[in-house]
């Protein structure tokens, strides 16, 4: 099945905002209301879903009010994206009942991230549409004055540029995983702090294709059909917070007992908050060379994605290249949308 691009976002377009997994949105209004100004104050329009702002349990309505959202999203000719206003959990239970070909006939930019991976991964791997790991709605458009500088330039290099040649990813200069309590605490930016940039495990190249995700949500794909394809994969995962060494171990023990590591052609690694606890004495670099020994593709970390800020965007689905020879070169080799 050949990979299908939506067309590239631009100022003036509608912007639709959905909640596939938790209900978070419905406990803080003004931080809604914070990545809705955003979005506007950045030239869009935005349009929120009818369940958007709901919670049911611990879902954000139900399965079909979740998917109504979705569908009707994806219907509605001016909306050019779809973004999540957070992850969570629970964005897996909308893959069986997915109107695929509904998805087919109308390619549209799918922003988010964590627990968004199982939704994005899934119609990825049913239809072959390139999906987009990157911001959501409340942690980084909801930001106190708005999205990272960082952030934001990667949306517009990444989402509303359809250039073909090679679009070349850079570390960012600093980072945060600071926690305010939303809608409480969050009346200033967080403090940024220097970033100690990207790191090499193993030199190498690699060409291939980008499979980015939460490392917990991808594996609730593992044994499904809803499993991307990794052949040649450079594979990108992250893991938030509430995780530790041990977990991002056991994570990675796993798909090397699936054979990902016989499949993939490099691994990338988002840079943890600090609250996952590397240390001197169990650090991160220990815990992937024991996982991926014997192996010889190259691998990098503490890159500009997952539960940390600022982030990039990554791009499921479209060719890129991994230089790790004298140091680290990580970028597009197409276009990741297309001309309208």
């Amino acid at each position: 099945m050949q990979i299908v691009k939506p067309s590239k976002l631009s100022f003036g377009d509608t912007v639709g905002i959905v909640s596939p997994a938790s209900g978070v949105a419905a406990f803080c209004p003004k931080r809604l209301r914070r990545g809705v100004n955003c979005l506007e104050n950045m030239g869009f329009n935005v349009l929120l879903g009818e369940h958007c702002a709901k919670h049911t349990g611990h879902t954000a309505g139900t399965i079909d009010e979740r998917l109504s959202d979705l569908h009707s999203m994806y219907r509605n000719n001016d909306v050019k994206a779809i973004i999540t206003t957070i992850g969570g959990y629970n964005s897996h239970q909308l893959l069986d009942e997915l109107d695929y070909e509904l998805l087919r006939k109308n390619p549209k930019i799918l922003l988010g991230y964590s627990d968004i991976t199982a939704l994005q991964l899934g119609i990825f791997s049913q239809t072959r549409m390139v999906t987009y790991m990157g911001p959501a709605i409340l942690p980084q458009f909801g930001e106190f004055g708005g999205l990272f500088d960082y952030t934001r330039n990667s949306f517009e290099d990444i989402l509303m540029n359809s250039a073909s040649e090679r679009q070349t990813l850079r570390p960012s200069e600093s980072c945060t995983d600071e926690s305010l309590k939303w809608d409480i605490e969050d009346n200033r930016q967080r403090a940024l702090q220097a970033s100690t940039g990207w790191k090499i495990l193993k030199h190498g190249e690699a060409i291939g294709r980008i499979i980015s995700g939460n490392m917990s949500t991808l594996l609730l794909l593992a044994g499904t059909k809803y499993w991307p394809d990794l052949t040649g994969a450079i594979l990108c995962l992250e893991d938030d917070e509430t995780t530790n060494p041990a977990i991002i171990d056991r994570y990675l023990i796993q798909l090397r007992h699936m054979g990902v590591y016989e499949q993939i052609s490099a691994l990338i690694v988002g840079r943890f908050p600090t609250q996952t606890s590397f240390t001197e004495s169990d650090p991160l670099e220990n815990v992937l060379t024991i996982a991926t020994r014997g192996y010889s593709f190259p691998i990098v970390y503490d890159v500009d994605f997952g539960h940390t800020d600022p982030m990039m965007i990554l791009a499921n689905g479209v060719l890129a290249r991994l230089n790790v020879i004298e140091k680290i070169e990580f970028g597009y080799m197409e276009s990741t949308v297309l001309e309208r």
